[in-house]
């Protein structure tokens, strides 16, 4: 009831049209388009200067699709348009944080590796390995800046602002994101469904605008199989120079190549459009070419844009727009007048918008049926319709209608989520402090590692059982939800929760370790660090980890744990380290009993290092008081270590090393 409540009262208005209008009546992309025509009719395809502030640079796609002209020819497309994974070293190496994470999440879910247009790749990474296009970047670090491009000069301006991203990142982790947007006119569509789920986790969707024409076939293109593009439209498409009409008949009808590419990519949009509203989109195979949209798309008509940010709304609204476009004839369905015609539309659009727009009225011809105006939300949604060129008679505008509130709903339902997990989190929070009070009442004499392995004060292990169990069950619903898709791609790298996630890890999974070898599961099963630890463990260690850096251990983070603390650490910074003892524990309980020399050497080695690692521990205060408690684990191996060591064989290996 209360979530029903809140998510109509949060669509009592839809924006998209005002965030359309906000964006044509600026100079922004008449500013972009500039470059762009600066960009094609340079030779080196490149070109910047500064405006009002902001660095604008231009890439032009001309150059470089005339030289894989004759591949995509001979490869019929397939070829020149396949996706290629960005898990290459070189390619790794330039975009690290989208495919950081990548090996393991496709192991754990079976996931698709990011991956990009091979065409617009290859031409930027000829690009990228240039002194000048190197020096450019030095230029321009700490500066606002617009990459802009039109067809395949817009994928490759797209792939020069990830880059760019991805190494300003390293520098401001967890900051603001780096001035950068990329605007795009018309261009193809660039990755997988991968590289999209990878941007919005890195919350780079707002940094990248793609303008698109309602009769503009290249931004669709791609959503067709990539055999069944014909090959001399897309080096036509590339080159601007698009092939002539050859006429042929089918079924006693006159038809054009135009008429066939269109109906190719209505079709298979379309496909792509409804594959996507199915509830069981998921468990379907993907249909049409490998692409989707990320980012914002702007749909431009005479009449206006209309923002749209969510990438299945975002399908949607390219068929949607496409299919209503004006009858086949009209200067408008010509694909060279559509694909070049983005000049004209960022100077008219702000002068439409200076007229005054009307919502439809009884009587009008052109009005909607009364229940399209029931409520402000239904009235933004017929603006936001006449803006993107949809009118309000034609057969797609009731399906695009729903579209824009199914996908609005859609959008906002994993931040209702988020939020509402913010709320059960404040909820759950008790169970935490019990555990917090159980620890304090065991840190001066065997710490509350100990006490929970040996059952000290049934009464009280039983409350925090329970505790210790509520807790796991919470964040093991957490992790539910987003293998599931019901949280925001950037959930865990929000601070809230990555903070949240790694104190409970550190209060809870010693009590974890202790359940595991209280019940010699280390025996039966394995030990606990390879056999026993829960999986919401590892994905919160790497939660930690990317909280610092992308790829490992940041530089950052090895500062902190360089850093002296004044006093002990409320909960030891390693969250295995009991299991650590106990594996040290056996380990010297093996060298009493153990005459082979070899064996013993091998033995020995790793005490010593674990004496090396937990001291370096202790000295730095890392670990809580409880470790240091009379009784602990660790005291009593410290104990048992010094009694090993003054054995004459294990002192001689100890003289060896």
């Amino acid at each position: 009831m209360d979530d029903a409540a809140g998510e109509e009262e949060a669509s009592m208005f839809e924006t998209s049209h005002v965030l359309g209008a906000l964006l044509a009546s600026s100079p922004l992309l008449a500013r972009a388009w500039d470059r762009c025509a600066a960009a094609t009719a340079a030779a080196p395809g490149l070109v910047h200067g500064e405006d009002g502030g902001t660095v604008y640079v231009g890439f032009s796609g001309v150059q470089a699709a005339l030289s894989a002209a004759g591949a995509a020819v001979a490869g019929g497309g397939a070829d020149a348009f396949a996706p290629v994974a960005l898990a290459g070293d070189a390619t790794r190496r330039l975009f690290a944080p989208l495919v950081a994470a990548e090996p393991d999440a496709a192991a754990a879910g079976g996931e698709q590796q990011v991956a990009v247009q091979a065409l617009a790749l290859q031409c930027f990474l000829k690009l990228c390995g240039s002194p000048d296009f190197q020096m450019l970047l030095d230029q321009i670090r700490g500066k606002a800046v617009v990459f802009t491009g039109h067809s395949l000069g817009g994928d490759i301006a797209a792939l020069a602002a990830l880059h760019y991203l991805c190494i300003s990142s390293s520098t401001a982790t967890w900051g603001p994101s780096p001035p950068v947007l990329c605007v795009t006119f018309g261009s193809p569509l660039l990755g997988n469904e991968a590289l999209s789920k990878a941007i919005l986790r890195e919350r780079w969707g707002g940094n990248f605008c793609h303008v698109v024409s309602q009769h503009d076939v290249v931004p669709r293109l791609l959503f067709c199989p990539l055999d069944a593009v014909p090959a001399h439209v897309i080096v036509g498409m590339q080159l601007q120079q698009w092939p002539a009409v050859r006429p042929h008949h089918a079924g006693g009808a006159a038809v054009t190549d135009i008429d066939a590419l269109r109906h190719l990519v209505q079709v298979h949009a379309g496909a792509v459009a409804m594959e996507q509203k199915l509830a069981d989109a998921a468990a379907a195979p993907p249909s049409g070419g490998p692409y989707r949209p990320f980012g914002t798309y702007v749909m431009c008509s005479p009449d206006g844009a209309v923002c749209v940010d969510n990438p299945t709304a975002a399908v949607q609204m390219l068929y949607a727009t496409f299919a209503s476009s004006s009858s086949p004839g009209s200067p408008e369905s010509s694909p060279e007048a559509a694909h070049s015609c983005y000049g004209d539309l960022v100077v008219k659009m702000p002068q439409h918008l200076l007229l005054k727009r009307r919502l439809p009225v009884d009587g009008d011809d052109n009005a909607p049926s009364p229940a399209v105006a029931a409520s402000n939300y239904d009235a933004g949604v017929s603006l936001a319709l006449e803006a993107s060129g949809i009118h309000a008679m034609a057969t797609e505008a009731s399906t695009a209608r729903q579209w824009l509130r199914t996908s609005r709903r859609a959008g906002r339902r994993p931040s209702l989520n988020s939020a509402a997990l913010a709320t059960k989190l404040g909820r759950i929070t008790p169970c935490r402090a019990q555990i917090e009070w159980y620890k304090a009442l065991f840190d001066g004499e065997m710490g509350y590692y100990d006490a929970f392995k040996q059952r000290r004060s049934p009464k009280k292990f039983g409350k925090a059982n329970m505790y210790r169990i509520k807790l796991g069950q919470f964040w093991d619903g957490v992790l539910a939800m987003l293998d599931a898709g019901q949280l925001p791609h950037d959930f865990h790298r929000r601070a809230k929760w990555v903070n949240a996630a790694r104190f409970y890890q550190l209060l809870v999974e010693p009590l974890d370790i202790a359940d595991y070898h209280r019940h010699n599961l280390h025996r039966t099963r394995g030990r606990y660090m390879t056999h026993g630890r829960e999986r919401r463990y590892e994905l919160f260690d790497r939660w930690w980890q990317e909280k610092g850096c992308v790829g490992g251990v940041s530089a950052a983070l090895a500062m902190a744990s360089r850093r002296r603390r004044s006093k002990n650490a409320g909960l030891t910074q390693d969250p295995c380290f009991w299991a650590r003892v106990e594996e040290a524990r056996e380990l010297a309980e093996s060298c009493r009993v153990e005459r082979d020399a070899a064996a013993l050497a091998m033995m020995v080695e790793e005490l010593q290092e674990f004496e090396s690692y937990s001291g370096e521990l202790v000295v730095s205060k890392e670990v809580s008081t409880d470790v240091l408690a009379p009784l602990s684990s660790y005291t009593l191996w410290l104990e048992e270590w010094s009694q090993l060591k003054l054995r004459d064989e294990v002192r001689a290996i100890l003289l060896q090393f």
